[in-house]
């Protein structure tokens, strides 16, 4: 008896999403650590830390996610723009854009006849033609209705969770020298753990995203870290 076997293909659609959770909480992680790390040396209590911490956390979230936002908007006017520009050409010059479609098809090896036909059969339908044009000349998908206010609320929302990672030892232990040795600890193991997470939702190899991601994150604490000792 023969055996069928169905390839089913898994590919992960949450390429947005996940982007704006790694740049929520890298930032998060980063700039808080290094404002309190830097502050560490230069009070005596937490208080301050905590206080100075929370206030960055809240403007920081706030103009990351409006970042987000306007990134989103811009995405969405930008397509809005190319295909009313796509309808007009397709209208006013048709014949450039079946030169156009004829480039395209000429990539992938087609022959003359295949790509006429194909052209032809486009051609009948503005829509689909007007819709080829955008992803494959223009490299456009349409963006999601709600994308960006979906990626301003994921940005903020992730800025949060990674800032208050490094702040939280300043909650327990009230020696700025102990609580940041333990914020150091906290922030390098959350790198990891958020790195091999990545690495699980994008398909690379976990083990290098996450140890990427912890040198990666590492480092520009530490950059932080430093300019914040030197300002302060």
């Amino acid at each position: 008896m023969a055996q069928h076997l169905h390839h089913i293909e898994e590919h992960f659609s949450g390429s947005d999403f996940i982007r704006d959770v790694v740049i929520g909480m890298s930032d998060g992680l980063t700039v808080p650590f290094a404002l309190a790390a830097g502050l560490s040396g230069a009070v005596d209590t937490t208080t301050l830390i905590l206080t100075a911490g929370g206030a960055e956390i809240a403007a920081g979230s706030i103009a990351m996610g409006l970042g987000g936002y306007l990134a989103g908007k811009t995405d969405a006017e930008h397509y809005e723009t190319e295909l009313a520009r796509e309808r007009r050409e397709v209208i006013e010059l048709p014949e450039c854009e079946e030169e156009e479609v004829s480039d395209i098809f000429k990539e992938y090896g087609l022959e003359e006849d295949q790509i006429k036909s194909i052209t032809e059969t486009i051609k009948k339908n503005p829509e689909k033609w007007v819709d080829f044009m955008m992803k494959f000349e223009l490299g456009l998908e349409k963006p999601e209705p709600t994308r960006a206010r979906n990626s301003a609320i994921a940005i903020a929302i992730s800025y949060i969770v990674g800032g208050l990672i490094p702040l939280f030892p300043y909650f327990i232990f009230h020696k700025p020298a102990t609580a940041l040795i333990v914020s150091v600890i906290a922030t390098l193991i959350a790198l990891l753990i958020f790195g091999y997470v990545k690495g699980r939702f994008t398909g690379t190899s976990p083990v290098k995203s996450a140890f990427q991601t912890m040198i990666t994150g590492g480092l520009a604490a530490a950059v932080a870290f430093g300019l914040a000792r030197i300002l302060t």
